[in-house]
């Protein structure tokens, strides 16, 4: 299958040689507003799709110093780097995470995968008796200006390899239609806060004023947003 050999073979890691690393930090502090939001204190955690393991690093220095992290990843190149991080408290395992069948977690965090699985609904149904609580980031690639410019979403799939492109209500729905129920969400800003490209650089303004007026509007119409998920 293309696209898990993607991750298998190193070619993922060709393309993106940080492993996004760099938004680890940022996705944890999403992570921290929405467990602090809502009253969730784990005691065990997984990350699905970890790749290097920062945002688990991350968050083992924020949350209940008892808690204890799992990272799974189908990459062998992922996990070496993230066995560096590695401690009494984090632990990380090359498997696909969808195939394990005898553990259960506090926390389950999907961060930036679904839009890579051809079957994520087959994915979403195995996971959800897993855990008690799932936390989603869900890209949404599905803008005005994305669908408006030639390759705006075939660029996505060529850097990041995205099958699939959610806008907010698509994703909630397929939440919903995988038997989830859907506790609390809300918008992540990266391309304001983390941009660095001309295209986000030139959009970041306008983003950001609009969106202090009306998100979904700007979402719909510009783009560069992304959806914090908690369910269970």
């Amino acid at each position: 299958m293309p696209s898990r050999t993607l991750y298998v073979d190193g070619e993922y890691l060709a393309k993106n040689p940080a492993w996004h690393v760099e938004e680890s930090p940022w996705k944890a502090r999403q992570i921290l507003r929405m467990l602090q939001k809502n009253g969730v204190s784990p005691k065990t955690v997984c990350d699905v799709g970890c790749g290097v393991g920062e945002v688990l690093n991350q968050l083992q220095e924020n949350l209940d110093r008892e808690c204890v992290f799992w990272g799974y990843d189908i990459s062998p190149q992922a996990i070496d780097l993230a066995t560096t991080r590695s401690s009494g408290r984090i632990h990380f395992e090359l498997a696909d995470f969808g195939q394990e069948t005898d553990k259960f977690f506090d926390l389950i965090l999907v961060l930036d995968v679904i839009e890579h699985l051809p079957d994520y609904f087959s994915f979403l149904e195995r996971l959800k008796a897993r855990g008690r609580h799932k936390i989603f980031h869900i890209p949404l690639d599905l803008s005005v200006q994305t669908v408006f410019r030639k390759n705006g979403l075939v660029k996505r799939r060529e850097m990041y390899a995205h099958l699939h492109y959610f806008s907010k209500e698509t994703a909630l729905r397929t939440l919903e239609d995988a038997g989830y129920e859907v506790l609390d969400y809300f918008y992540t800003p990266r391309s304001v806060e983390l941009g660095s490209t001309p295209g986000q650089l030139l959009l970041k303004l306008p983003r950001k004023l609009l969106s202090t007026i009306h998100k979904d509007l700007t979402a719909r119409l510009l783009g560069g947003f992304s959806l914090l998920v908690l369910a269970r």
